[in-house]
């Protein structure tokens, strides 16, 4: 079924409810395994047209934050659905007690369990105000960046619509682009401040509640941490400022020379690669998704009859329009077992990366379409994150498909952009471990932590208060993750680094990575991830020998790349 033909039909909450109620009671009074299986079953068939109807009215209210009825329907689910985590909490509970566990474990596994004893943890009725508080700060923020309406020359443009001028190779144009992109935050900075305030007292008043001493911990158990801790992601973090932050500085440093000006360079100088211009990708948005197609058909027989389904069905938005929540994503509609992707084209090769890292998630969610239950389609996070960013890399054979002549400037600029990701992504990750260990701090305070993180992972942007806002090392405020999804940060630097290991692969033998791929992708969410890495034969990211593998790698290719032929 086509995308805008899918009904939508908010449900009877409390009939909702009274099912899960019922649900429950018959699974702790079940008789046989089988009779428990029948009830599990039905239970999941509940819970994924529950999850349609509001992945449905979310994604409609991302669309257009200005539609009055899919902005009720937004407001509903984000009271409703911490309601019904009560009711889930209970199904939860009678599951884990279960005379029939030995039998579930073995058809389903033990993850499941493992899991569902984690979000036990994250949950308790009392706080079921703070959740729906929290649901609608989030939305408060998604609102006010969906808002900005930026003046620049002779236009207004979205916070999105502007990026193309913060890459324009015309150093004036390019720096008065990122001043009013900055000063449009400047001028919202007190909203920004207050949400964030009020997020972060909020969270550490429900890890109190629930017992734990402060948020942190509360945020792991949220993101699903089942393999690995705080401890494991502190030593991934030494390990980038050992390996990636001097690499990462290099780049600059031949940046700098590259198009001629001085190290440290400005924000706006650091988003020049090459003083020709960035690559861009050629042809419309319609032509870059039918690029998307030949890439598709190539790779694999299953990718291609994916990315048809994708198109057929019309299961992407990616125009940016007025009213348009920023950012992208991909998310999946259980009822018809298909993936959905939500974005923002602006003519930069983020379009491009679209097609191919938010198609990386949708592949593997198409792959593991008919998996039961639907808690076991997805791994964690940092776990799907290496199915999009290593699908980035696959795609480098047909970049002539998306870039023409700047195909060339795409690879190189992709590889350095990977190397150069991570250490600001650790330090996203860094910054927030900071503020939710000191909950207490002012928003100054927030700020100050931020701008001394900069001086230490990214060392190489200039701070002098030219630009407002990003050079007075406040640009915290315009990751969304931060406000949304707390410690969701850390998962895109470790499954970057798996990602590397994969392009690196592809340099060697283009079948076996592939063949690796797809043995990680197949998995779906039955495994934690380092067990997803090493049923695939992969390396863990938290190796740091991996990280200063990987990232020596990467610089000898980009150090034997004739670049001074692209500049």
């Amino acid at each position: 079924m086509k995308f805008s033909e899918i009904p939508y039909q908010r449900p009877d909450l409390e009939s909702v409810k009274k099912t899960l109620a019922k649900m429950t009671s018959d699974l702790e009074q079940a008789g046989s395994y089988q009779k428990g299986r029948e009830i599990f079953l039905d239970k999941d068939e509940l819970y994924r047209h529950v999850m349609t109807q509001e992945v449905l009215a979310s994604i409609r209210h991302s669309i257009d934050t200005r539609d009055a009825f899919y902005k009720e329907e937004y407001r509903f689910w984000n009271e409703s659905l911490p309601q019904l985590q009560e009711y889930e909490q209970q199904w939860t509970l009678a599951l884990l007690r279960s005379r029939w566990r030995g039998e579930f474990e073995a058809e389903y596994g033990k993850l499941l369990f493992t899991n569902a004893e984690m979000q036990l943890k994250t949950f308790a009725p009392e706080i079921i105000p703070q959740l729906q508080e929290e649901n609608q700060l989030v939305d408060d923020y998604h609102h006010l960046i969906a808002s900005a309406a930026i003046p620049f020359e002779d236009g207004t443009y979205t916070l999105s619509q502007l990026s193309p001028f913060k890459n324009d190779p015309d150093d004036q144009r390019r720096l008065q682009a990122w001043k009013a992109e900055g000063t449009w935050y400047k001028e919202h900075q007190k909203d920004l401040d207050i949400i964030y305030d009020r997020l972060t007292h909020l969270r550490d008043q429900m890890g109190r509640a629930l017992g734990y001493d402060g948020y942190t911990q509360l945020g792991y158990y949220r993101m699903s941490r089942n393999c690995y801790d705080k401890a494991d992601v502190e030593k991934f973090r030494e390990g980038v400022r050992t390996y990636l932050v001097p690499v990462a500085e290099r780049l600059f440093r031949q940046q700098a020379e590259r198009i001629g000006k001085e190290y440290p360079m400005s924000f706006a100088d650091n988003e020049l690669e090459f003083r020709s211009g960035n690559p861009k990708p050629q042809g419309t948005p319609q032509e870059i998704l039918q690029a998307g197609r030949t890439f598709y058909d190539a790779l694999s027989p299953q990718t291609s009859e994916f990315f048809r389904a994708m198109l057929e069905d019309e299961m992407m938005d990616v125009l940016s329009t007025e009213g348009k929540e920023g950012g992208g994503y991909c998310t999946d509609l259980p009822d018809y077992r298909m993936p959905f992707i939500f974005a923002n084209f602006n003519g930069t090769s983020h379009d491009v990366e679209v097609v191919t890292h938010e198609a990386g998630h949708a592949f593997a969610c198409y792959m593991n379409r008919d998996r039961v239950p639907q808690e076991l389609l997805w791994p964690s996070l940092e776990a799907c994150e290496v199915h999009s960013m290593s699908m980035e890399f696959m795609a480098w054979p047909w970049a002539e498909e998306f870039f023409g002549k700047d195909a060339e400037k795409f690879r190189y600029r992709h590889l350095a952009s990977a190397i150069k990701f991570i250490p600001y992504g650790t330090m996203v990750d860094h910054f927030q471990h900071i503020v939710y260990e000191k909950p207490g701090m002012t928003p100054k305070e927030r700020h100050a932590v931020w701008k001394e993180l900069l001086g230490i992972y990214m060392p190489w942007q200039k701070l002098d208060g030219e630009i407002p806002f990003y050079s007075e090392g406040e640009g915290w405020q315009r990751q969304s993750h931060i406000y949304s999804s707390p410690f969701y940060y850390i998962d895109y630097c470790l499954a970057q680094t798996v990602s590397l290991e994969f392009w690196a692969m592809l340099q060697e033998n283009r079948e076996e990575a592939w063949k690796k791929y797809m043995a990680y992708t197949v998995q779906g969410g039955t495994a934690t991830f380092t067990e997803l890495l090493r049923n695939a034969d992969l390396e863990s990211p938290f190796d740091p020998e991996v990280l200063k593998k990987v990232s020596t790698a990467a610089m000898t290719w980009l150090n034997n790349f004739p670049v001074e032929k692209l500049s």
